[in-house]
């Protein structure tokens, strides 16, 4: 029978980062829905890098903190 990589222990622990995830994927979703501050690249580009980089950043994390529990 094949190990799973996560188990249900594991997955508890993690829940603690999924919420957050959440809440950067409804504003992701917001940001793309609405687009209110275009107009301006540094606005764009700065408004994005401060939703994407921290997404990416606790995704990461939780992966990591995940296999390493």
């Amino acid at each position: 029978m094949a190990e799973r990589v996560f188990d249900k222990e594991t997955l508890l622990d993690i829940t603690v980062n999924v919420v957050p995830l959440g809440i950067l994927v409804f504003f992701l979703a917001l940001f793309i829905a609405l687009n209110t501050w275009s107009g301006s690249l540094l606005i764009d580009v700065l408004s994005w890098a401060l939703i994407v980089v921290p997404f990416v950043l606790l995704g990461l994390l939780t992966y990591l903190a995940a296999r390493k529990i």
